[in-house]
């Protein structure tokens, strides 16, 4: 069973997929989110500081819909355009989650969409109420 989560305060996908889905109830896989500003349709900024924010303000956005918080995330996958932005993409990364940390992989890669300097995604547990 999964059922598609859907945020207006992040943005819309933009091809054959979804911005999450949440299987069994309890797990959602929140789709790599580009640092695109839902309510401009742009990046918002062009620094890796200002995308990291964006794209992990979009995350707790699609987590808020789906009645969670970024606590509930257990594993982020991290795409980087440059390896050389991973300290500053970290201090902002950092602000939004607590211990224990979610698992995490980092990658540098040859390109992102719209030329992107990060997109990130997520897995999150919802805990049984």
């Amino acid at each position: 069973m999964k059922k598609e989560i859907k945020s207006q305060n992040a943005p819309a996908a933009i091809g054959p997929y979804s911005q999450a889905i949440q299987a069994e109830g309890k797990t959602i896989y929140i789709s790599g989110q580009l640092p695109v500003n839902p309510k401009t349709g742009e990046f918002s900024g062009d620094t890796i500081t200002s995308q990291t924010l964006q794209s992990l303000n979009n995350i707790k956005a699609i987590l808020e819909e789906a009645g969670a918080d970024m606590n509930n995330i257990v594993k982020t996958t991290v795409l980087l355009k440059d390896i050389k932005y991973f300290t500053h993409m970290n201090e902002v990364y950092q602000e939004f989650f607590n211990p224990p940390y979610p698992a995490r992989a980092a990658y540098q890669i040859g390109a992102l969409p719209k030329d992107a300097l990060v997109e990130i995604e997520a897995v999150a547990v919802i805990p049984e109420k």
